[in-house]
């Protein structure tokens, strides 16, 4: 009888799921405490098609699941910021409505890290105006980290937040760095905990090893590396960002866990090339769901985005059958992915990359050598890389930021000098160390058209925005076609 209920109320959650994606018939967020059934399949539409979320096991409850349910006193659940819609992340699209909707009481916008600073009149969209504009939710730091003796210090050259230069919550006063990121995105985890190697070639170390259980970890979880594990990262969300009053439980970590490494979310449908499985291709939710992870695609493994080989392929009677725009759609997309793996530049001044012990600078290689995990486009290996996303010179102008003054007082920097300008310290800000200003953990690049802006400080505000990044940095050479067909490569993952 159970089983039939639940079935029961997956199905119509399914049904409206899909009503919207067809019609906009149920509003895609997801409030704390609902109660919905969440389905074995949950399919949302955005700007350039329908994302698809899989669950491995069948439908789950979600009342009084601790993902879905506020137990602190500012409202807040996991969901709050992880939204299925949103490939379980959160797009700026997504907090300005909820702020037109809602304004400040919806617990999105709690003012410990939902405002630019707690100390600012809460009731006013200026003060929110980081997470409504640019997606971005305050995380604030302790400086100097626990245990750390750094080698460098910070000054804070302006800061329109004005979070750092507060006598309450700044540097001078709690001792606090408030930098603004991304919510990363809470799915395809099998493939973000995955490890490809033993060690962390990067670096020439070995692997990050959580302290808890003495096991190595991917390193490939928080932006700045701060927490090793899913459990530690729940124990760190819990206390800073939902404001509850108790440590999370064994069994409900352990719930939420389970979710977690159950839930897939990829592009699956695109409005002008149609379904990103189909005529033999491997794009969509389901090649996630089945596929081995942790697999290096750029070293004579299975190549990253070949899933799109197919559409490569097609014989001329296999492209007579379909319309002008989905074929020219679908070869876009394969050459994308023969660019992405093929296009070769020079890389450099780049840590992580080109330093500390790196690979030469500088050295030649494409969006693969980063990106080079199989099905997802992760890096295999563990550890932060600095792209000046956040440092100057490189930078995007970033005038809604705070931009911080770092002075190297052992050795300098290997790439910028003894001072370097930043709107975020990154990696630095767990270690402490000046070569480490700027570097981030790479993204998974599942669910793109979900969950805009891109890049960890939300800098580049659509897809071309990202290759366009790319094409600055590093001086690659990309041609308008190239940059067309990486985009559309982009938006189908």
């Amino acid at each position: 009888m159970i089983r039939a209920l639940a079935l029961g109320a997956a199905t119509a959650a399914f049904a409206a799921a899909v009503a919207f994606a067809q019609g906009g018939e149920r509003d895609p967020w997801w409030d704390p405490n609902e109660g919905r059934v969440f389905p074995a399949q949950l399919d949302y539409r955005n700007a350039h098609g329908t994302l698809r979320l899989l669950l491995d096991n069948g439908p789950m409850e979600t009342k009084d699941h601790p993902f879905f349910t506020a137990i602190g006193p500012n409202g807040r659940a996991c969901v709050t910021c992880h939204q299925p819609a949103d490939a379980m992340s959160l797009s700026a699209a997504s907090a300005a409505r909820q702020w037109g909707r809602h304004g400040a009481k919806d617990p999105l916008f709690a003012a410990s890290d939902g405002s630019n600073c707690p100390s600012l009149p809460q009731g006013e969209r200026a003060s929110h105006s980081l997470l409504i504009d640019h997606g971005l939710i305050r995380i604030a730091r302790p400086w100097p980290p626990k245990d750390v003796k750094p080698d460098f210090t910070i000054e804070v050259v302006r800061d329109p937040s004005t979070c750092n230069l507060d006598p309450k919550y700044g540097l001078k006063g709690a001792g606090m760095v408030s930098v603004f990121r991304r919510p990363r995105p809470v799915a395809n985890f099998k493939y973000i905990e995955a490890m490809g190697f033993a060690y962390d070639p990067k670096a020439g170390m070995p692997l990050p090893v959580d302290p808890e259980t003495g096991k190595p970890v991917s390193g490939n979880l928080m932006a700045d590396g701060r927490v090793p594990t899913l459990e530690a990262q729940m124990r760190d969300a819990a206390g800073a960002h939902l404001g509850f009053l108790k440590n999370l439980d064994k069994g409900d970590i352990a719930r939420i866990l389970d979710f977690e490494r159950r839930i897939y979310a990829a592009q699956q449908i695109d409005v002008r090339g149609g379904p990103l499985d189909g005529d033999g291709s491997m794009g969509g939710t389901k090649t996630l769901q089945i596929s081995a992870a942790g697999r290096l695609g750029s070293d004579g493994g299975i190549p990253v985005w070949s899933e799109f080989e197919a559409w490569e392929k097609m014989s001329a009677a296999e492209k007579a059958k379909l319309s002008p725009e989905v074929r020219e759609f679908r070869e876009s997309v394969a050459r994308g992915a023969r660019v992405f793996r093929d296009k070769t530049f020079l890389i450099t001044d780049t840590a992580g990359i080109n330093s500390p012990i790196g690979f030469g600078n500088p050295v030649r290689n494409s969006c693969v050598f980063c990106h080079n995990m199989s099905y997802m486009g992760m890096d295999v290996a563990p550890g932060q890389v600095d792209l000046g996303t956040t440092n100057a010179p490189f930078a995007d102008p970033a005038p809604h930021l705070p931009l911080f003054r770092i002075t190297c007082t052992g050795k300098p920097h290997p790439h910028y000098g003894r001072t370097i300008l930043t709107s975020d310290p990154g990696f630095a800000l767990t270690t402490g160390k000046c070569a480490d200003v700027g570097r981030i953990t790479l993204q998974t690049m599942r669910g793109l058209s979900a969950r805009a802006p891109y890049f960890s400080n939300g800098s580049a505000k659509d897809l071309r925005g990202v290759i366009d990044y790319y094409e600055r940095r590093y001086n690659i050479g990309y041609t308008e076609q190239e940059k067309r067909d990486l985009e559309n490569l982009m938006r189908a993952l």
